[in-house]
């Protein structure tokens, strides 16, 4: 697990820097895969009660005898970032569109650490919600896997709700690779978003970039 943590953070500074240089993380991740021994590793969050998790065991008991192991921590320190990352590079984005942040809500899909399943232990995705937060930006989220109840008892003031048609959203966070949420087109995510020029942060890569512009539409993916 902290071998797959540490790929997981390498891909996630790549996408950081890439993203500074204007150049697609994927694009470049498939050029690479072209290689045989290439492994293929993705950025995005990490969560859940193994790989964001056991390294610290281990750093702990290197510490206890001396050692302070630099690029796990390292590693853990990139990733834990990610959430705050995913939101501010969201509002600047938004910012950039003349979103009017004190009256925006922002729709989060996906609230469970990993795809298909209804854990929420140690979910990044909630991250990614209290730095909305913490900006004064309103936020509802929504899972088609997570109790509801569980939700309320381990995130309190997280908004659960529905984002569709008829509650449209300013900017839309696609945090987890759910099946519902990977079946989306372009038509079916603008249907979800208000404004003029609403701001799509899709953190699993699950869409065609071009195809969301296309809908007017501006996105970014890790």
């Amino acid at each position: 697990n902290t071998q797959r943590d540490l790929n997981i953070a390498l891909m996630n500074e790549l996408s950081v820097l890439f993203a500074r240089l204007n150049i697609d993380t994927l694009a470049v991740l498939e050029a690479a895969g072209t290689k045989w021994n290439f492994l293929p590793f993705r950025p995005g969050l990490v969560g859940g009660h193994c790989i964001g998790v056991d390294p610290y065991y281990l750093t702990d008991k290197a510490e206890k005898v001396g050692y302070i192991p630099q690029v796990i921590l390292a590693g853990r320190r990139i990733n834990d970032n990610m959430g705050r990352y995913v939101a501010r590079t969201t509002i600047k984005k938004m910012v950039q569109n003349k979103i009017d942040l004190s009256s925006a809500t922002v729709g989060v899909l996906g609230l469970t650490f990993k795809e298909n399943c209804p854990d929420i232990r140690n979910s990044k995705v909630i991250d990614i919600i209290r730095e909305f937060q913490d900006f004064g930006i309103r936020v509802v989220a929504t899972d088609p896997y997570a109790d509801p109840q569980e939700l309320a008892h381990e995130y309190p003031g997280v908004d659960i709700g529905t984002i569709d048609a008829s509650a449209p959203v300013d900017a839309l966070i696609v945090a987890v690779a759910h099946n519902e949420y990977a079946t989306m087109d372009a038509s079916s995510i603008k249907k979800l978003l208000r404004g003029a020029a609403p701001v799509v942060a899709d953190v699993k890569s699950l869409f065609d970039l071009d195809q969301l512009k296309q809908a007017g539409i501006t996105a970014w993916r890790l």
